[in-house]
């Protein structure tokens, strides 16, 4: 797949934002901190720690950003962390990569209400509440379905992904560029094979 299309403007300042129960450990986010902390020294790189809270999430980020760039600033996101970005990224009007982004979190997580240990240190624990649901909700209503930027958007979405619908996935983002997995599954375990992708929609290859 070629962006040769789009207007050449380098990634000055990279985002990522981890999925539900997922940490700045997880092994996409640890792939793309090295590439751009070993590769391009130049390029700001942040990928914090995001609360359990959608609503106080989506503030530290919007606060945390709000110097940035807009047309050298990039996204990238995860699962629910893909749906937080496609949130700020329709509110900011910047690039977006989008890796098996939830579509409709407050319906998926309504079931997942409670105490749950981190994925990457189960020492840790994190408080799903019920209040957690209708921030989604809110949320949800800033991105109505077909709602991305056909330039400034690549979701990477994997037919066997097992926990979300690829369809769905499709269909939110279907306005944008999409690359389709055949196979593949939630966390991107074949990550490294769409990687060159990603970093050339970021012009960081």
């Amino acid at each position: 797949m070629s962006f040769s299309g789009l207007a050449v403007i380098r990634t000055t300042h990279l985002l990522y934002l981890h999925g539900f129960r997922s940490s700045p450990q997880s092994i996409k986010a640890r792939k793309m901190a090295a590439i751009v902390q070993n590769q391009h020294t130049d390029v700001t790189w942040w990928c914090p720690q995001l609360p359990a809270s959608p609503r106080q999430a989506m503030a530290a980020l919007r606060s945390g950003v709000s110097a940035w760039p807009r047309q050298q600033m990039a996204i990238m996101g995860s699962s629910l962390g893909g749906f937080y970005a496609a949130v700020l990224a329709r509110e900011l009007g910047c690039r977006v990569v989008l890796l098996n982004p939830a579509v409709y979190p407050a319906r998926d997580l309504a079931r997942h209400i409670g105490e749950h240990p981190a994925w990457h240190d189960p020492s840790q624990k994190i408080f799903f509440e019920a209040t957690h649901i209708q921030e989604l909700a809110d949320l949800e209503a800033l991105t109505p379905i077909d709602s991305s930027h056909p330039a400034s958007s690549l979701a990477v979405i994997a037919k066997g992904d097992e926990v979300l619908d690829w369809r769905e996935m499709r269909a939110k983002h279907a306005s944008g560029q999409v690359r389709l997995l055949e196979g593949g599954d939630h966390a991107l375990s074949d990550f490294d094979a769409v990687l060159p992708e990603i970093l050339e929609f970021l012009h960081l290859a």
